[in-house]
């Protein structure tokens, strides 16, 4: 249930197509499952939203293009709580890594389908873009969202990278490029692992993977 501020101006057409596109993000989160992406089928998905598949379209060109925009809100989510919750260096990056455990185990059929779709040489990635008005409909609470800037996974590890350094909590010479290299490496690759290995407690798999590197560079 989405609910808007009354001190923020949204046109009706706006405000429609914003509920919608987010009533087609829910619908495909719970739709999916454990099932892989390339078996749900658009119909389905329009079905539970109860619109046409041109009207899906509109707003997803591309079947995939909802994995792109689920991981757009995923990141807007980690941002704001970042915002209420603020945390540095290799906090954050644990943050982070905790946070996709918990999607993977509430939600494995999203997430390893947009590890695949990350992973196709055959397809050109970009960030989905995020409205105004889909950002206000998702935190009606947070009054200032709009100045809330989002930014990528590889910028938010970035940038603890940095804090990390400065922190002194990793103190081998190496770039940050090469550290947020590596940590996307882990967290990417330990959610296959955990997945090809059928390990069931994959926010304890993650830590461990995360402590083994981090070790290696304090």
């Amino acid at each position: 249930m989405y609910y808007l501020d009354l001190n923020f101006t949204m046109s009706l057409r706006k405000e429609k197509a914003a509920i919608l596109k987010l009533a087609i993000l829910d619908h495909t989160i719970k739709l999916i499952g454990t099932r892989s992406y390339d078996k749900l089928h658009v119909n389905e998905i329009c079905k539970k939203t109860k619109i046409s598949k041109v009207t899906l379209f509109k707003y997803f060109p591309q079947k995939e293009d909802i994995l792109l925009y689920y991981f757009r809100v995923w990141s807007l989510r980690r941002l704001v709580e970042l915002k209420d919750k603020p945390r540095e260096g290799v906090a954050g990056i644990q943050y982070l890594f905790d946070k996709i455990s918990e999607d993977f185990e509430t939600h494995p059929g999203i997430v390893l389908s947009l590890v695949a779709y990350l992973s196709d040489l055959g397809r050109t990635i970009k960030p989905f873009p995020l409205k105004a008005e889909e950002k206000k409909l998702l935190f009606p609470e947070v009054k200032d969202i709009q100045l809330i800037e989002l930014q990528s996974l590889d910028q938010m590890f970035e940038k603890f990278s940095l804090e990390a350094i400065f922190k002194k909590e990793i103190t081998k010479t190496t770039s940050t490029r090469d550290i947020t290299n590596a940590l996307i490496a882990v967290f990417y690759g330990s959610l296959i692992t955990a997945h090809l290995n059928q390990i069931g407690q994959v926010k304890m798999f993650l830590r461990k993977n995360l402590e083994l590197l981090l070790k290696g560079l304090s």
